[in-house]
């Protein structure tokens, strides 16, 4: 038996306790994102087992300021399958979002530029927590899109050359 056999169920066990649940892929290509935040998620029974079960969507989803708290909006958490109709939550609920004070003013006064939105970038567990990061993103134009896509293009082939050498 080889040395170090528990570390690895270590290892294992700690990424699998911070595992990627959900991903907003189209809102990297969509939006330039200025800056993060990961905040928690107020939810109900039905909602972390279908997220754990993979079955949240975030592709429409953004946040509003709303009474000094952050709402999650447009997201859709696919009702839990061994639930009843009765205890099953609504998917398309509007969910708080849990930040500090002082995060969510700032978000406020960076709002109130023109041309900002926040949009849910991804869901992911930390530890036993399910968190939301959020991205501050500015709207991209078609010519940015395609120039972006040129950049990646471009790196991308960079790095095929540099591999083969």
């Amino acid at each position: 038996m080889a040395k170090g056999g528990g570390k690895k169920s270590a290892a294992a066990a700690r990424a699998a306790a911070n595992r990627l649940l959900a991903d907003n892929r189209l809102a990297r290509h969509q939006y330039d994102i200025l800056e993060t935040l990961e905040t928690g998620i107020e939810l109900v029974g039905t909602e972390v087992k279908s997220i754990r079960a993979g079955q949240a969507n975030l592709r429409d989803g953004f946040c509003l300021i709303r009474n000094g708290e952050l709402q999650l909006h447009n997201v859709h958490i696919s009702p839990h399958t061994h639930a009843s109709g009765y205890f099953n939550h609504d998917p398309l609920r509007v969910r708080r979002l849990l930040a500090h004070r002082r995060e969510i003013d700032k978000l406020r006064g960076q709002l109130d530029q023109k041309g900002l939105t926040l949009i849910p970038l991804n869901l992911h567990l930390q530890g036993s927590w399910i968190k939301l990061t959020l991205g501050l993103g500015k709207g991209r134009k078609l010519h940015d899109k395609r120039a972006a896509e040129k950049d990646k293009q471009i790196k991308k082939e960079t790095r095929a050359a540099l591999s083969r050498y």
